[in-house]
């Protein structure tokens, strides 16, 4: 029998995440989330609208790009320029010049693995502790837990559900401090679906100017538009405030897992070259971003824009977007702006009819009871547990499976909970 030495005896620390992560989080893939997937390793089958990732409902990335990625995956084994290929920054720089972003040339385009690494890029060359950034509530999370890793403070301002979802600009100027360094617009709205029009985009861009805040623009979402709205980029709209616009093949191009994104250094860069060096550091400190994926992106920037089917009146995502918001809003006490873009709603549930004091438990129970998964409200930094998001990618007989089993649900917790 083997004799304990002394080894054995010794109690040994945990270890533990870096405190840098104490307040970071990222509900979508959440514990709820965990959740749903040892569910499913059961046997149950789960509905799911909390993730906007299209090739699980069956919209995938164009041919074309396919095609072109296939045919130059041999020249694609060695590293790329720290900020992307030549021939895919050129396609950007052009289609920066079709959305009217001036003086952009080829150095001022960084590509990334997807957006969400520049994000997370732009916040860690920018702050330092306590130095504070203006991010929508509600919000794509990441852009909170971004600026929090980077040692950052997250301000949010509102956007008025009254108001279609439009940021609050008074609120806005409400919440600047003298550490107050950027504002981030998220433009279509993640996880809202609001387009935000141009009088309003004037009107934050003269709070940047007047407090020297940079802008960062978050449009992935930019070409899916629904009822004949028209974006425009914030960055197209002045060029003596300093403006890094974000955008990349996930969403246009039904393309997430091809993780090819890219950021845009535009407007006042004359006084930002220290800034602008330092994403160029960590730029270079990844290598660079994954070099087939790069072989995408001149392919989808030119020709033919396939999303403009899917968003016609005719097409799935427009007939999937009205089912959803037609079926939301038939059940009692549920609200809802309907989205013009993007691909999420966030509808509003009445607190007297469903007086939801924790939304995490809320959707728990949902996802247990209907096998339904969603996304509380408050993953979204939305400060009150009532309001969830769902994504209406999937087909109309899902959408209205899962919507009726949500119906069922809060028929359930209204006739339990509600006050009479």
């Amino acid at each position: 029998m083997k004799q304990p030495d002394s080894t054995d005896m010794e109690v040994v620390p945990l270890i533990l995440k870096s405190t840098k992560l104490a307040s970071v989080c990222y509900d979508i893939r959440g514990p709820v989330m965990a959740r749903a997937k040892q569910m499913e390793e059961d046997g149950h089958r789960i509905i799911k609208l909390n993730i906007g990732n299209l090739a699980s409902f069956g919209f995938e990335a164009p041919e074309e790009i396919q095609q072109d990625v296939i045919h130059n995956l041999p020249n694609s084994s060695g590293y790329s320029d720290s900020k992307g290929l030549f021939a895919a920054r050129k396609a950007i720089m052009h289609y920066a010049q079709q959305k009217n972003i001036a003086g952009v040339g080829l150095e001022d385009i960084f590509i990334g693995n997807g957006a969400s690494e520049l994000i997370v890029m732009s916040m860690q060359g920018l702050l330092n502790t306590g130095d504070e950034v203006l991010v929508p509530a509600p919000d794509y999370p990441l852009w909170t837990a971004a600026v929090t890793l980077a040692g950052g403070t997250p301000r949010h301002y509102l956007c008025d559900e009254q108001a279609d979802w439009l940021p609050d600009v008074a609120d806005i100027s409400s919440k600047i401090t003298p550490n107050t360094r950027a504002i981030v617009l998220i433009n279509p709205n993640n996880p809202t679906g609001t387009i935000y029009p141009d009088s309003l985009l004037q009107e934050i861009i003269e709070i940047a100017r007047k407090n020297r805040l940079i802008v960062f623009a978050d449009e992935i979402y930019d070409k899916v538009l629904y009822d004949g709205v028209s974006h425009t980029s914030i960055a197209s709209l002045a060029d003596d405030v300093l403006f890094v616009t974000f955008n990349g093949l996930s969403k246009n191009y039904r393309a997430c897992g091809y993780r090819a994104g890219w950021m845009i250094v535009s407007g006042r860069k004359k006084h930002a070259q220290d800034y602008i060096d330092g994403l160029g550091i960590l730029a270079s400190m990844r290598l660079c971003s994954n070099v087939p994926g790069q072989f995408a992106i001149q392919t989808a920037l030119g020709g033919y824009q396939s999303i403009n089917d899917l968003v016609a009146p005719s097409g799935r995502l427009c007939k999937q977007r009205d089912l959803a918001y037609q079926l939301l809003t038939a059940i009692p006490g549920v609200t809802c702006v309907k989205p013009k873009a993007a691909l999420y709603m966030f509808p509003r549930l009445d607190p007297r009819m469903y007086p939801v004091n924790d939304d995490q438990k809320f959707i728990l129970e949902l996802l247990e009871t209907e096998k339904v998964l969603v996304v509380q409200g408050t993953g979204f930094n939305w400060a009150n547990p009532d309001h969830f998001r769902v994504v209406f990618l999937p087909n109309a007989d899902d959408l209205v499976e899962a919507i009726s089993r949500i119906a069922r649900f809060l028929e359930y917790y209204r006739k339990r909970y509600g006050k009479k």
